[in-house]
C-alpha cells in the first residue's frame, strides 16, 4: 500500500507502542485518528505530532462509543484504510488473587474492543474494495503472550491467544474481499505497560522498532500478505 494520504485508526494512541505507530504513519503522509480513554495525554499527543493528528477520547470497551467514533471518522475522512487494534492492558498477578474487576477490564479492553472496532471498520473496508478494488489493512497488536503461557499472566494470556485466533480467523475471512489482516507478537517492548512489571531496560524492544514493523507490513504490494511477524529482543537476561 502506498501510504501517502491514506486514513488509519490507532487504537491505544496516546503512549508507548501506539504513539509510535502513529508517529511512524504521519511520518509516511498518512492521517490518523488516535483512539485512547485519557484526553489530557491525547492532547500531549497531538501537540507532538501536529495537525495530521486527531485525538478522540474513546474507550474501546464501549460499544455505542465506539461505533458513534468511528461513524464520525468515516463521515468527515470518506474512507479507513488502516486500523490497527493496539490497545491493551495487562495486570500480574496469581489467578487466585485477580479480582473479577481486573479480569472484567482485560477481557473488555484485550477482546470486546477490538471486536467492536473492527466490526465497524470490515463493512467500510469491504465498500472500498467494490469500488477500488483494495478494501484495506486490518493489524492486531498481540504480544509473545499470545504465543507462549507465562505464570502469573493467566488472563493476559488468555487475551492474547483469543487475539491470536481472531486474527487467523479474520484473515481466512477478509483476504478475498481484499481487507488484509495481520498480527504481530512483540516481545519485552521498552514501555511501562503491565503494571507491576520488570522496569524498562537497554535489552528490550523499543517501540519505534515495532513502528517500523508496522510500516513495512503496511507498505508490502497490495497482493501480498504477512500475516504473522514476532518480533523479540535478542540478548534477554538469562534464567
Amino acid at each position: 500500500m502506498n501510504l501517502k494520504n491514506k486514513v488509519a485508526i490507532v487504537t491505544g494512541a496516546s503512549q508507548g507502542i501506539g504513539l509510535a505507530f502513529c508517529r511512524a504513519l504521519i511520518e509516511k503522509g498518512v492521517a490518523v485518528y488516535g483512539l485512547a480513554r485519557n484526553p489530557e495525554k491525547l492532547d500531549t499527543a497531538s501537540t507532538a505530532l501536529g495537525e495530521s493528528f486527531h485525538g478522540l477520547p474513546c474507550d474501546v470497551g464501549d460499544v455505542d462509543k465506539v461505533t458513534k467514533t468511528i461513524q464520525d471518522i468515516v463521515a468527515e475522512a470518506g474512507r479507513i484504510d488502516i486500523l490497527v487494534n493496539n490497545a491493551g492492558i495487562g495486570f500480574f498477578a496469581s489467578i487466585e488473587s485477580m479480582s473479577t474487576q481486573d479480569w472484567g477490564r482485560l477481557m473488555s479492553t484485550n477482546v470486546d474492543g477490538v471486536f467492536f472496532c473492527t466490526r465497524v471498520v470490515v463493512p467500510v473496508m469491504k465498500a472500498q474494495n467494490k469500488q477500488d478494488g483494495f478494501g484495506g489493512h486490518i493489524v492486531n497488536i498481540s504480544s509473545v503472550a499470545g504465543l507462549i503461557g507465562n505464570p502469573s499472566l493467566s488472563g493476559y494470556n488468555l487475551t492474547k491467544f483469543g487475539l491470536r485466533g481472531f486474527s487467523d480467523a479474520l484473515m481466512k475471512e477478509l483476504r478475498y474481499d481484499g481487507i488484509k489482516v495481520s498480527g504481530i507478537y512483540p516481545g519485552s517492548v521498552a514501555t511501562e505497560f503491565i503494571q507491576g512489571g520488570a522496569e524498562a531496560g537497554e535489552w528490550k524492544v523499543q517501540p519505534d522498532e515495532i513502528a517500523d514493523t508496522l510500516i513495512h507490513i503496511l507498505e508490502m504490494p497490495d497482493n501480498n500478505l504477512i500475516s504473522d511477524v514476532v518480533i523479540r529482543p535478542l540478548r534477554p537476561p538469562r534464567g
